[in-house]
């Protein structure tokens, strides 16, 4: 299903009973601080969820809450809500890490909705049958062939103590390349943005599986990204 609800079944509060959906770090009653809570993590800032948010609002949201659950307001509380402010705000921090990074948003939204991100699910085939996660893009073939022998004539080269130059202008530009590679991937996702948060739920579906698929690749030249960077600063 691809649409995202918190669908919650309300609890009560804890000092006043009256109940409230379980995605609030607060009683909107009496205004005491509540249990680890359910929903997502768009809840806890009050945000609809979304890919494009307004970064301005989510932080501003973090501040305060953060300011609201300090521990050092619960100095005289009870145990709980001592513990329940330390809780509380490992949990606004996870969420607020997670929101503000348009990738770890992506994917936590789409998770969210039912997609399987990660590479235990790159590359699987329509009917769900597992390929290799490691396997190298069609269009990058070449490419990753060639900067694979030269990271191993890197590798080489450093244990006997060789420096090569043109070796390492070559892979300097070769990490250059996917960097911007990993630029265009993430326009791309940014351009279906708009489609998951304002089409309907076809547009939705279709949306979803092309950003499934360019986060694999993402994550992809990434990894070379790393191996190069790794190589070159052994």
């Amino acid at each position: 299903m691809l649409k995202v609800l918190d669908n919650a079944v309300p609890v009560a509060c804890w000092a006043c009973s009256v109940s409230h959906t379980p995605s609030t770090l607060f009683c909107p009653h009496c205004s005491k601080i509540q249990p680890p809570i359910g929903g997502n993590y768009f809840s806890i800032f009050g945000l609809v969820p979304r890919l494009d948010l307004d970064l301005g609002m989510l932080e501003h949201e973090f501040h305060k809450l953060s300011r609201k659950l300090h521990p050092d307001r619960y100095a005289r509380a009870t145990t709980n809500e001592k513990d329940w402010s330390l809780a509380d705000t490992a949990l606004l921090n996870d969420a607020y890490r997670t929101l503000k990074d348009p990738i770890h948003r992506t994917e936590y939204l789409l998770k969210l909705s039912g997609a399987q991100i990660g590479e235990q699910h790159a590359g699987k085939d329509s009917d769900g049958a597992r390929k290799d996660p490691s396997r190298v893009p069609a269009d990058l073939l070449e490419e990753v062939f060639e900067l694979n022998m030269q990271l191993e004539e890197m590798r080489a080269a450093r244990k006997s103590g060789v420096t090569d130059p043109e070796l390492q202008m070559s892979l300097s530009a070769a990490k250059r390349k996917f960097d911007g590679l990993m630029d265009e991937v993430d326009q791309d996702l940014r351009a279906q943005w708009t489609v998951w948060d304002e089409g309907d739920e076809g547009a939705r579906a279709a949306a979803q599986r092309t950003m499934v698929a360019l986060l694999d690749r993402r994550r992809y030249l990434a990894n070379l990204v790393r191996d190069v960077t790794e190589t070159l600063g052994a």
